[in-house]
């Protein structure tokens, strides 16, 4: 399981969290289970872990088998979720794709596989596809994407490349047209902006995001820890600007924690990754 994926920043967002015997914990983004795995490691800790893939939860369930009833997993985003008479001392937001969904070419999330464009993270879901967003948005529309969720600056000669040689079906497919439309040597894979600016249009996740946002604060206890983990900087200035205006919550962190060079060394993936972390105030107004 460990080979499949590395869970970045664990003994930061561990400490962050701060962990206790007893303690209730949300894993928002349960992925292969790393988080909850050491969140449950802590004796009598209990855990419920969401997450919208449902093969990413088989296997959760099997690496968090050994912690038997003291865990519940549900399928589900968690925009969409509601706890059920529940308060939790904790909640960790890993919002990175997942290894086992980046090097699985039948996803389509990476442009290093020929594989059919999906990019569904619930790939069981009845929403588009990133095939069916390339083939019906019109150039205006797909410049956005590139620009908005990509920060692609060659974002409407892509728009413009694609609309012209469109249909396209697959991830390699697309990653031709891209690298054929970027001028210039590039420090990244020319592909890589647009990749991402899809996956994020595909499922909605900025519009995700902020409803976690929203309504997160009320899922804890007063005291509670929020720990969430960025990897691009749309995510982050979302989660700095709301935690900082939010008063329910005392922003812990002035700077977002970041992997050290051998964390970055052992997993790469982890290079971008930013953990912020912020307190549930009290319930009760401070008086004056």
């Amino acid at each position: 399981m460990e080979t499949l994926h590395r869970s970045v920043l664990l003994a930061e967002t561990l400490a962050g969290l701060e962990v206790h015997t007893g303690g209730l914990y949300l894993d928002a983004t349960v992925g292969l289970g790393g988080h909850s795995e050491a969140i449950l490691g802590v004796a009598g800790a209990k855990l419920v872990g969401l997450d919208q893939d449902r093969a990413a939860l088989d296997l959760a369930a099997e690496r968090l088998g050994q912690f038997c009833d003291r865990f519940q997993l549900v399928h589900t985003n968690f925009a969409a979720y509601q706890p059920v008479d529940q308060k939790f001392d904790g909640i960790v937001a890993d919002l990175g794709v997942s290894s086992m969904q980046l090097d699985s070419p039948q996803r389509g999330f990476s442009w290093r596989y020929d594989a059919p464009l999906d990019m569904r993270m619930d790939p069981h879901s009845d929403q588009p596809t990133a095939a069916e967003l390339i083939n019906t948005a019109d150039a205006t529309e797909l410049a956005d994407i590139f620009w908005r969720f990509g920060e692609e600056r060659f974002s409407r000669r892509i728009a413009r490349r694609i609309v012209e040689r469109r249909p396209l079906a697959t991830t390699g497919e697309l990653a031709r047209l891209v690298a054929s439309a970027v001028p210039g040597r590039q420090s990244i894979h020319p592909a890589t902006r647009v990749f991402q600016a899809l996956r994020i249009a595909v499922n909605g996740e900025l519009d995700a995001l902020e409803t976690f946002l929203a309504r997160s604060p009320d899922w804890l206890v007063p005291g509670g820890r929020l720990c969430a983990i960025s990897f691009h900087s749309l995510e982050d200035r979302a989660i700095k600007h709301r935690w900082r205006e939010d008063p329910r919550l005392q922003v812990l962190t002035r700077k977002p924690i970041v992997p050290s060079e051998a964390e970055v060394q052992a997993n790469p993936r982890a290079r971008s990754a930013k953990l912020r972390i912020a307190r549930r105030r009290s319930e009760e107004p401070t008086p004056p």
